[in-house]
């Protein structure tokens, strides 16, 4: 088999404050998008509306859809142009429909399709794809995937509670959680539609984040069993490498199937593939610059008393501390000669 980066012994730790701020920055900079623009782009499945994707037998203006819509009282609608000049999507909200009294989607669907046809005529166009959504249809699905979502997180933190010890389940529950709040930040800083597809998406990473980290901790625990006499630093950094050669593997061909599908999927699964792709190198960023120096700072704050082999007591966190906040980098101090006391 080929191996690569086999016994490596690189010192991941050691750069966990600038990975630190650079994931703070990412999520304040998301942060700052929501406070300035507002929440997410949802789409019709959770606002309720109309969605249409259109082709013409010519091309076709969108100044002149946008009019012929607007003249039959469908204001505000969102009109894209996607593959060739004669094909559109038209998704219009419930909450800017029709002046009539009957505003259900299916209502405002009948109300595009009589535009299209007094603007362009009939026969001169195809609606290749129809969604409708109810406002109290969105409501639900709403609730529905926030409770997805949360029963995965509970799931996954009780997974983590009977697999670890309470230590190694609330650094990868933190975590994963980081995973989640980086991921929504892309998500507005790129205006991705937050659809039904992307809840999916984000339920598919808590998983892969919470699967990459648990390899990583299984291997710390295994090493910590060994009841060698070393450092937590150095423990975790040995794990990280030693699990590093299938991480890169793995990673790379769950990176050939997302690319795949981003490259060459149509637009409904395009989303997904861009999410998932990110959240492939969250997943890894994290579980070796988030997960591992949370373990360590959960460690020196809340040290173990000594148990058996393999256990970090409170005189070796202490010294881990004081060697790991600077000895690494700092000179060793000047000799003193006897005299000059």
């Amino acid at each position: 088999m080929i191996r690569i980066f086999h016994n490596t012994s690189f010192d991941f730790i050691k750069w966990w404050r600038q990975a630190a701020i650079a994931t703070v920055v990412f999520i304040v900079l998301g942060l700052a998008s929501f406070l300035v623009t507002g929440g997410v782009n949802y789409s019709i499945e959770f606002t309720g509306g109309t969605l249409m994707q259109v082709r013409f037998d010519a091309a076709a203006d969108a100044g002149a859809l946008r009019s012929a819509l607007e003249d039959a009282g469908v204001r505000g609608a969102e009109i894209q142009q996607y593959g060739g000049a004669n094909e559109y999507t038209i998704r219009a909200q419930n909450s800017a429909q029709v002046a009539a009294q009957d505003t259900s989607a299916t209502a405002v669907a009948n109300t595009i399709r009589s535009a299209l046809d007094a603007k362009f005529g009939a026969g001169k166009y195809v609606v290749e794809r129809t969604e409708a959504v109810g406002p109290k249809v969105g409501q639900e699905l709403s609730r529905g995937a926030a409770l997805a979502m949360l029963l995965a997180s509970l799931v996954t933190l009780a997974y983590l509670a009977m697999r670890f010890e309470w230590r190694f389940g609330v650094a990868a529950v933190l975590s994963t959680a980081h995973d989640v709040l980086v991921t929504l930040a892309f998500i507005k800083l790129t205006n991705v539609e937050v659809s039904l597809v992307i809840v999916g998406a984000i339920l598919t990473l808590l998983g892969y984040s919470g699967n990459d980290t648990i390899i990583i901790f299984d291997r710390v625990r295994e090493n910590l069993k060994k009841g060698r006499k070393e450092p937590l630093y150095d423990t975790l950094n040995r794990s990280i490498n030693e699990t590093l050669p299938r991480s890169i593997l793995t990673h790379t061909t769950t990176l050939a199937a997302t690319i795949a599908l981003l490259l060459f999927a149509g637009d409904v699964l395009r989303p997904f593939a861009l999410v998932m792709t990110f959240g492939v190198f969250v997943a890894t960023f994290s579980s070796i610059y988030v997960a591992s120096p949370l373990l360590l700072w959960i460690e020196r704050t809340f040290p173990r008393e000594p148990t058996g082999k393999g256990a970090v007591s409170r005189t070796a966190a202490m010294a881990e501390s004081a060697a790991e906040s600077g000895t690494r980098d700092t000179k060793p101090a000047r000799r003193v000669p006897a005299g000059a006391r």
